[in-house]
């Protein structure tokens, strides 16, 4: 008997439990943490995440469970966003000036990049624009070029990801895709 038969009955209570720990976390959890504390497989965890992820895309529930980099949370569904808005306030969320804007498409285009490559792009210093998004935790420090100076390279975070609705990077839409829309 596998591990999945033996627990078969028991789907609704592991549903609900890691529901509880993802919603106490607030934070995307491991894999191997949530199957560590249901005491149970890592495949086992992954089948019962899958299932997860596929019952609360069907139902009308506000919450969806996603996956990004190997991590799970709970998030809101982006449908009800002017909702949560209107309770949290305008502020809660402060947008992001035209230059982050166009900084972080850049990052998430082309990482890893450095700020010299950006500037190059954009025609304008980034400085203040990477500051901002790396405040936010919407881009991070990724690493280093090997070439003299050795500049910082930028990568998006899994906050970006969490933020736009994104399983992973290469969710976020081509060129081709957005001009079709």
């Amino acid at each position: 008997m596998t591990e999945i038969d033996k627990h078969k009955n028991n789907h609704n209570i592991y549903f609900s439990v890691i529901e509880s720990l993802l919603f106490v976390s607030g934070e995307a959890m491991d894999i191997g943490k949530i199957a560590k504390i249901i005491e149970c497989s890592i495949e086992f965890t992954r089948s019962i995440m899958d299932e997860m992820i596929e019952l609360y895309k069907a139902s009308d529930r506000g919450i969806k469970v996603i996956c990004s980099e190997g991590k799970y949370s709970l998030v809101t569904k982006n449908e009800n966003s002017k909702y949560v808005e209107k309770l949290l306030g305008p502020n809660s969320r402060q947008s992001l000036s035209q230059a982050s804007l166009e900084t972080l498409s850049i990052i998430a285009y082309k990482q890893p990049i450095t700020r010299v490559d950006i500037d190059e792009i954009r025609g304008v210093k980034s400085d203040r624009a990477i500051y901002n998004l790396l405040q936010k935790g919407l881009i991070k420090e990724s690493g280093r070029l090997n070439v003299p100076g050795r500049p910082i390279l930028y990568s998006t975070t899994e906050t970006f990801l969490k933020h736009f609705g994104f399983e992973n990077i290469d969710m976020i839409p081509t060129l081709d895709q957005l001009l079709k829309e």
